[in-house]
């Protein structure tokens, strides 16, 4: 079967990381007999740039063509004076809302090799293994009304809106318990619900959908709660399951535990596992073109793509190894690199890249 992928390497270091990826897709293809068609495309600042859009008609098109969207980074400083609606980000908003990607998968593991590399001591996140679940297309960045007025004072007022509706929370929840069924079957639900009405009703709904898996043991905790224990005693969670906004900052906090947001790949899904797959790091204007950006999330992401959205569960599984191996070779991107540590070498996204299909070969 032919899988149709969709590259929009973005902003940023995002050519410079998908560039990586695409490598390892054509060996998937070549050496592997990975069945894959690669279109390219434009989104975020570089297409506002060439079209005045974001998220131009025709990127759109084919990425609803597509089984997969292999997305590199979109934004930085040469766009923020642009209206919102104009912005680099609203081209991705536009790809999760208009393809339905409601599910936002977001590994936090870490790889063993890479216990130094992180801010907490090693015995609190060793074996570090979290899935965080985000609510993708809802919540307070899609909520209406939303914008900035002037008050009858003459003084401005931004406001934004915070809803789900019981049919959101439960589809998201759902894929949490399903994920926890293939994992240690816990499932903690992060909320508000002191606070929010509407993640009051999230508990209630989250408990509701619970009480058809038996074998998932469902937990509640307050977001503030869960930033601090995911520092404190982060391997307490198995999955995680939470809003929009709480699973984007959280998911950023348990990046970090694992030594570089450079890590971490994401897969965000719609209700028939068609994805689009993301480095869940940003456009990092401040390294671009000095060659040293970590492409181990963006490979990763595209194992992501070959486990949900391909249903090639080997070879995600040798991509992954082959990444174990790179960094037990001891090779590093400056992200993860610990100075005064024998044996480790300081190398640049090509050479990793490169690391990564030797690697795959073997």
């Amino acid at each position: 079967m032919m899988h149709k992928i969709l590259v929009l390497p973005g902003d940023g270091i995002g050519p410079e990381i998908i560039q990586e990826a695409t490598k390892l897709l054509n060996v998937l293809r070549d050496h592997f007999g990975l069945s894959i068609e690669i279109e390219p495309g434009l989104v975020g600042g570089g297409a506002f740039d060439a079209t005045g859009n974001p998220l131009p008609n025709e990127t759109l098109q084919l990425a609803k063509d597509a089984d997969a969207v292999l997305l590199g980074a979109v934004g930085g400083p040469k766009w923020e004076s642009l209206e919102i609606a104009l912005r680099p980000e609203k081209g991705l908003l536009g790809l999760r809302s208009e393809l339905k990607l409601f599910a936002n998968l977001r590994p936090a593991i870490l790889y063993p090799q890479l216990a130094g590399a992180s801010t907490l001591k090693p015995e609190i996140v060793s074996d570090l293994d979290i899935m965080i679940v985000r609510e993708l297309t809802g919540g307070v960045y899609f909520g209406q009304p939303r914008g900035v007025k002037t008050l009858d004072s003459g003084e401005s007022m931004g406001y934004n809106t915070l809803v789900y509706k019981e049919s959101e929370i439960e589809r998201i929840c759902k894929v949490a318990f399903e994920v926890a069924r293939t994992r240690n079957k816990q499932v903690c639900s992060v909320d508000k619900a002191n606070v929010l009405e509407c993640t009051e009703l999230w508990r209630k709904v989250a408990t509701r959908v619970g009480a058809d898996y038996p074998d998932v043991t469902l937990s509640h905790m307050y977001v503030d709660n869960a930033a601090m224990q995911l520092v404190r005693a982060p391997k307490q969670f198995d999955v995680v399951v939470t809003t929009n906004m709480f699973g984007d900052i959280l998911s950023d906090c348990a990046a970090m535990l694992t030594g570089s947001i450079g890590m971490l790949p994401s897969a965000s899904l719609d209700a028939n596992n068609k994805g689009m797959y993301e480095p869940i790091h940003g456009s990092a204007p401040d390294i671009v073109g000095k060659g040293i950006a970590n492409p181990l999330a963006t490979i990763l992401s595209v194992s992501m793509m070959l486990k949900y959205s391909f249903k090639e569960p080997l070879l995600a599984e040798k991509i992954d190894l082959a990444v174990g191996k790179v960094l037990t070779q001891g090779l590093r991107t400056p992200d993860i690199y610990e100075i005064d540590t024998p044996g480790l070498r300081q190398v640049g996204t090509k050479e990793m890249g490169d690391a990564v299909i030797a690697a795959l070969k073997e």
